[in-house]
């Protein structure tokens, strides 16, 4: 079979996976020429050719109980996908599936194609170390190779007989923004002279509707307390036309006369913001990697809250504090997560401080080991692709 003849069934479900998914998708291409791309993603995935067979911003929920009320559709789009892997036509079918984060859908996905006798990859793990432990059998039985991107991801899945690989985190592997703070101001209308915060509620639309409304009235405290102060919130790629008009009039009313500045660039923003609330999630490592202190906040359904709760069974919520193995930044989450505590502990991280510098230290240490292992010149997503071209060559020999 020739390479133009392959097909590859890539899977993303929300906004980090989706920038994973695009990252891995152009690798691909480059390696596999002729090579046919579809399943779930994004507009930055359909952009490189992917045919989208669900779009991702259509699946993209968080918590169980919000996971459980959206069951019908959700289920409705995984059905669309099922029906893309079961084609009678044999040219069409896939010849390896990647999945991308997501396991709500991709674990059922996965006894699907393992059915259908085609590999199984499965990128970034769920936090099956954190919670729902009894989903490793789900593992154990339909995902061929797990590539995991925290190092200590690959003994919990190797220790229960899962062939995982420590392939690195992709974020790490990003070069530093390179905007000068000058072009970022200019093109965002941003004063120069004044500090940044920044405002990350989240990706998905339930997260900005439970998220943001505080930030903006932390940010109004904090203004009130410093008026050299103008705040930058991120959209995330996936959010649709009509999230983005939810942004602006959650921001219209909660934030009604603070200078906050709508982004396009997440990883800038982070970059040049003196500090950032950051709300629980891959921006947390993000922000980790920029270098600059944050503060982490979350806030689920009290339902969600309460089952969670019982649960997990980590020390911490975000994964910058796991990666550390201590409390290097603080978590606001649920009842915590109040405008007054968010100025409490962002505000001396502002100024020129002990704590601000201590912060600083421990996230340069965090990002020194999220690069660790690499060989020069190795990056996460051309290990994964790597990954991707041997598992083809060996289930077409």
């Amino acid at each position: 079979m020739t390479a133009k003849a392959l097909t590859i069934f890539l899977s993303a479900g929300e906004a980090s996976g989706e920038a994973y998914g695009a990252l891995l998708l152009a690798e691909l291409k480059l390696r596999l020429p002729g090579a046919r791309f579809l399943g779930m993603g994004g507009e930055r995935m359909e952009a490189l050719g992917f045919e989208r067979v669900v779009r991702s911003e259509d699946v993209a929920v968080m918590g169980i109980t919000e996971v459980i009320r959206h069951l019908p559709r959700i289920y409705g789009e995984y059905r669309k996908l099922k029906a893309a892997v079961n084609t009678a036509d044999a040219a069409r079918r896939p010849d390896v599936a990647v999945l991308i984060d997501f396991p709500d859908i991709h674990l059922k996905l996965a006894e699907e194609f393992k059915r259908l006798g085609i590999p199984v990859i499965f990128f970034v793990s769920p936090q099956l170390w954190a919670w729902k432990k009894g989903r490793i059998k789900l593992v154990q039985r339909f995902v061929d190779r797990m590539l995991v991107i925290f190092p200590f991801e690959e003994g919990f899945y190797r220790e229960r007989g899962v062939d995982a690989q420590y392939v690195g985190h992709p974020l790490a592997d990003l070069a530093l923004p390179t905007v000068s703070r000058a072009e970022f101001a200019k093109a965002n209308g941003l004063n120069v002279t004044k500090a940044w915060v920044g405002l990350l509620p989240g990706s998905r639309a339930k997260e900005i509707r439970l998220n943001l409304p505080e930030m903006l009235v932390a940010a109004g405290e904090l203004a009130q307390r410093n008026e050299d102060l103008e705040f930058l919130l991120p959209l995330a790629a996936t959010l649709t036309a009509a999230q983005r008009t939810t942004v602006r009039a959650i921001v219209a009313e909660a934030g009604a006369g603070l200078p906050v500045r709508l982004v396009e660039d997440a990883r800038a923003a982070l970059f040049h913001a003196r500090g950032s609330v950051v709300a629980s999630g891959t921006a947390t490592v993000e922000a980790a990697l920029m270098g600059k202190p944050f503060v982490v906040v979350y806030r689920v359904s009290p339902m969600t809250y309460w089952i969670a709760k019982r649960v997990v069974t980590v020390p911490h919520v975000a994964m910058v504090n796991l990666v550390a193995d201590k409390r290097l930044v603080p978590e606001l989450i649920q009842d915590d997560f109040t405008a007054g505590r968010i100025v409490q502990e962002l505000e001396p991280l502002l100024l020129e401080s002990e704590a601000r510098a201590a912060m600083m230290a421990g996230l340069a240490a965090v990002g020194a080991k999220l690069r660790a292992g690499r060989e020069p010149g190795e990056t996460a997503i051309g290990a994964v692709a790597g990954i991707v071209v041997e598992t083809l060559g060996l289930a077409l020999e």
